[in-house]
């Protein structure tokens, strides 16, 4: 299901974004930050599944990549000479700048293509090989469910350090489904607004009950 690229990406970000969630918490304890990079690679790798299985249901193929940013300007030469890996520098520069009060959990995008054909029987009464936005966005928003659905069940499940994994999935869909540059969000907003609507306004939900709870 992973191709290696996939894999060592994970493992990085992971490394990356915990080693940051870890400074924002203060602690110097090497459990701490074995829990967040055991949180959030299990976090990643359910969001990814998820949307590996919704891009299968669609009869395509979805491949995880670091989120870069190729232009600084609306002007099209305002781009960067090499693109810029937003997703390892942005987590690290927020939390550095904030001095360990913020923190940033969207690394990771992808990008989806149909496979040679495309069945009829699934999607209507013709054949079609390209990906609409709609599509698209639909792929998007299955990730970002089952993050608040694993949020769901770590809560009821009231296990050791479950408020720690349920706030760390919410936050994650929060940050995911921000609609800038290629972040899911914008995937979702651009495919289906009224979907994006719905799936925001869950987010919003489950942040204000983390912050409550917490």
């Amino acid at each position: 299901m992973f191709n290696t690229k996939e894999i060592i990406l994970i493992i990085v970000t992971s490394l990356i974004l915990a080693f940051t969630l870890s400074v924002t918490t203060l602690s110097t304890d090497l459990t701490v930050f074995l829990y967040l990079l055991l949180s959030i690679f299990i976090i990643i790798i359910i969001n990814s599944i998820a949307k590996k299985f919704a891009a299968h249901f669609y009869e395509s193929e979805m491949e995880i990549k670091l989120w870069e940013i190729s232009r600084y300007g609306f002007k099209p030469h305002k781009k960067f000479k090499k693109n810029f890996p937003a997703g390892l520098a942005l987590p690290i520069i927020i939390t550095a700048l904030s001095f360990g009060y913020l923190f940033w959990l969207s690394s990771l995008v992808f990008d989806v293509k149909a496979k040679t054909y495309r069945t009829a029987k699934r999607h209507g009464l013709y054949l079609f090989s390209e990906m609409t936005e709609d599509h698209i966005g639909y792929i998007a928003a299955t990730g970002i469910f089952v993050n608040l659905f694993a949020a769901i069940l770590g809560y009821f499940l009231d296990l050791p350090s479950a408020m720690n994994f349920v706030s760390l999935n919410i936050f994650y869909a929060f940050f995911n489904m921000l609609p800038i540059s290629d972040l899911d969000g914008n995937k979702i907003f651009f495919g289906n607004i009224v979907l994006w609507a719905f799936m925001a306004t869950l987010t919003l939900i489950g942040i204000i009950a983390t912050i409550k709870i917490i």
